[in-house]
């Protein structure tokens, strides 16, 4: 488990770039050597790498940990969940994806009343939980820890089981050709199950996710309904949407912009 030290370095080192040891002894009200005993123990757990007297962050081939991306642009995250909370309505059928923000939209879902929720977030399934009037259904399968999310065959088959209302999901990056990436070959089959078997499609992802990289490929930003973000896509991912007649709703203002094709 991180410290809450180290988990704001590995925000600041996500967020700016490469931190030296003194620099980062500085900021935090700590000697270097403290510091250097963090920052060993985040190159232990393949969270950042040595490089010249400080830190960098592991490639982006390999996901951060969930505690840390957990606190990493939370209140943008909170503020794409409030977003979605008035898209869905009580008694509504929804499946929910993996992830962080989508931890968050179950929470701020969880006042809701009525809800079928089908989901391979046990984090989600959670957060819901304190509501009675909910039926929540859990993907079977071995658990992956510390994500706490199930993945594999039996999630794509309980996912191709139902035909709900609604499917929210994210994604680990988006390129600027639109395509969504992920770090995980299950993760882009679970989801690519969720997508196929809901009458609409919510995305949600915050503004680090456009251009960011990862290693797999599975589905486009076009064969969504509506995408939730913090803050405006980029021009090529504007246009993408706008061709597609997907609705783009920025959260910053919790404003929503219809967009139509041509």
């Amino acid at each position: 488990m991180l410290s809450d030290r180290q988990k704001a370095i590995v925000v600041l080192i996500r967020e700016q770039g490469y931190q030296a040891i003194e620099a980062l002894a500085e900021r935090f009200g700590v000697t270097p050597q403290t510091i250097r005993r963090d920052v060993n123990q985040l190159c232990d757990a393949r969270v950042l790498r040595r490089l010249h007297g400080g830190a960098e962050l592991l490639s982006e081939a390999e996901n951060l940990p969930y505690d840390t991306r957990r606190i990493t642009h939370l209140d943008a995250k909170r503020r794409i969940a409030e977003a979605v909370r008035p898209l869905v309505a009580n008694r509504s059928s929804l499946f929910i994806g993996i992830g962080t923000t989508l931890e968050q939209v179950a929470l701020a879902l969880s006042a809701h009343e009525d809800l079928t929720v089908v989901t391979n977030n046990l984090n989600a399934a959670m957060a819901l939980s304190v509501n009675g009037s909910h039926r929540i259904v859990i993907a079977g399968g071995k658990l992956r820890l510390p994500d706490r999310d199930l993945l594999g065959e039996e999630v794509e088959a309980l996912f191709s089981a139902y035909k709900v209302d609604i499917g929210i999901f994210g994604a680990g990056g988006i390129d600027e050709e639109g395509t969504l990436l992920d770090f995980d070959p299950a993760e882009v089959r679970a989801r690519e199950a969720l997508v196929a078997n809901c009458r609409r499609r919510i995305l949600v992802a915050d503004a680090t996710k456009f251009g960011r990289s990862a290693p797999v490929r599975g589905g486009h930003i076009a064969d969504v309904d509506r995408f939730v973000t913090d803050r405006p896509p980029p021009p090529p991912i504007a246009a993408l949407l706008s061709e597609a007649g997907c609705e783009t709703i920025v959260a910053q203002s919790v404003e929503r912009e219809r967009v139509h094709a041509g």
